[in-house]
C-alpha cells in the first residue's frame, strides 16, 4: 500500500468506528508479519498485478494461522486465448495483464500448501463490452470473439491453510517448500 492507500484506509477506519483492524505499508510478495498470525487474507485483483505470484501465495500460506482462510477476487483466464487477443484484452481490463489460466492458478495455491481451492465466477467479460478496445488494436471483434467468449473472469478464490501440515522430509534449508514454513 502506499502512504496515500494507508492514510485513506485508516480514515475510513475511523469513520466506520472499526476498532479490530490494523493496516500495514508493505510489499505484498514480503509481508511485514511473523509466520502463523493472520486469520483471513483479502485482496481485490492485486495477485495479478505481481511479477511473482508464487512468492506472495507462498506469503499468504506463510503468515495465516494454520486454518487461516485466502479469500481473494482476481482476474482469471478459462482456456488457451492466442497471444495478440490476449494482449488486446488486457488494455480493456486492467488486471488481465498478469491474469493466471485458471488451472495455473489453482496448482499454485495448491504448490504454496493451500487446500480447499475453490473459484466461483463473479462476473464472464463480454466480447461487445471490449469491442472498442479490440477495434482500436486493429482486431475485427466478430472474428476474434468466438475465440474468446466466456475466458474471462472476475473469480471469487477461496482456499484453507490446512490446520496441521505434515512433516517435513526435505533436505535442510528448503524454506520455499509450504512444509518447511
Amino acid at each position: 500500500m502506499t502512504d496515500e492507500m494507508l492514510a485513506l484506509a485508516r480514515e475510513n477506519q475511523k469513520k466506520a468506528g472499526v476498532q479490530n483492524v490494523e493496516f500495514l505499508k508493505g510489499a505484498i510478495e514480503e509481508i511485514p508479519l511473523p509466520e502463523n498470525t493472520v486469520d483471513v487474507i483479502i485482496s481485490n485483483c492485486v495477485i495479478n498485478l505481481s511479477g511473482d505470484k508464487d512468492r506472495v501465495l507462498r506469503e499468504a500460506f506463510r503468515v495465516l494461522k494454520p486454518g487461516g482462510r485466502l479469500a481473494v477476487s482476481d482476474v482469471v483466464v478459462r482456456g488457451e486465448v492466442p497471444t495478440d487477443i490476449r494482449k488486446s484484452m488486457e488494455l480493456w481490463v486492467g488486471c488481465m495483464a498478469g491474469a493466471l489460466q485458471e488451472s495455473e492458478y489453482r496448482e499454485k495455491l495448491q504448490t504454496a500448501g493451500f487446500e480447499a481451492v475453490d473459484m466461483e465466477p463473479t462476473r464472464v467479460y463480454q466480447v461487445e463490452e471490449a469491442r472498442d478496445y479490440l477495434t482500436a488494436a486493429g482486431l475485427d471483434a466478430d472474428v476474434v470473439g468466438p475465440q474468446i467468449r466466456d475466458k474471462f473472469i472476475s473469480a471469487f478464490i477461496h482456499a484453507k491453510k490446512p490446520v496441521t501440515v505434515a512433516a517435513c522430509d526435505c533436505p535442510s534449508g528448503c524454506v520455499d517448500l509450504p512444509c518447511c514454513n
